[in-house]
């Protein structure tokens, strides 16, 4: 699987969120910024991003995605 796609996948299930996505083809990173971020937990955050890719993860398409930061814009200014 490439990072643009799973870019891509992050981006369609939480509309406003800036993706980057850095892995080696089967085990992948993602730093994620998303208003949607607001007023939730670390663990909310996290399943918020999983949750955009579980069918690829389901069908082991994507082995491993590792959220390294879950921010909102607001975390990062």
């Amino acid at each position: 699987m490439e990072t643009s796609r799973i870019e891509e996948l992050i981006q369609a299930g939480l509309p406003d969120a800036q993706a980057t996505v850095t892995g080696d083809g089967r085990h992948f990173e993602a730093a994620v910024v998303s208003a949607a971020f607001e007023g939730k937990s670390l663990i909310q955050r996290h399943r918020m991003v999983l949750d955009t890719v579980r069918a690829q993860i389901d069908s082991d398409e994507l082995h491993a995605l590792s959220i390294t930061s879950a921010r909102t814009p607001a975390e990062i200014s």
